[in-house]
């Protein structure tokens, strides 16, 4: 658990180190396997003018960068607050085994980064969602899915 905390102090470090550097907002996060740190993330919405470019975001591409591989099973990701939903869904694409966290969606909502939106869009029925979806050219699509299918040289994932 010691290996954890140090992480943990590291992410909330970053979370405000590079918050005071005009990088984004307060998040840190960093991923650790076998007990180290082998990557390092931190909100950049604003400095990279990209909406996905989260902390915990980050640091799973720069660990993924760093052990080559999409799969982080054997990682843990130590993240300043509590995922947003699109955080959550990275980690679990990408195999993390466990998160750790510190502040809370709440605490994060305190401070005018409220996700309580997202939650409730993706618990309602596509139909019900706020921005329209809308199937267009299913059967076009379908073609590409059935060649996945039957390629036999795919990587499973």
């Amino acid at each position: 658990m010691e290996q954890i905390t140090k992480a943990m102090r590291r992410a909330i470090e970053l979370s405000h180190e590079k918050m005071q550097g005009g990088h984004g907002g307060p998040f840190g996060a960093v991923v650790i396997k076998d007990g180290k740190i082998i990557s390092e993330g931190w909100n950049q919405v604003t400095s990279c003018n990209d909406p996905t470019a989260h902390a915990e975001v980050v640091a799973i591409r720069n660990a993924c960068k760093t052990l080559d591989t999409f799969n982080l099973q054997g990682c843990v990701l130590v993240t300043s607050c509590e995922p947003c939903p699109m955080c959550l869904a990275a980690s679990y694409w990408s195999r993390v085994d466990k998160i750790y966290y510190a502040n809370t969606r709440f605490d994060a909502a305190d401070i005018g980064f409220d996700d309580s939106f997202f939650y409730d869009e993706l618990a309602k029925e596509i139909e019900h969602r706020q921005v329209p979806m809308i199937t267009l050219l299913r059967d076009e699509g379908l073609a590409a899915f059935k060649a996945w299918s039957e390629k036999t040289d795919r990587i499973e994932y």
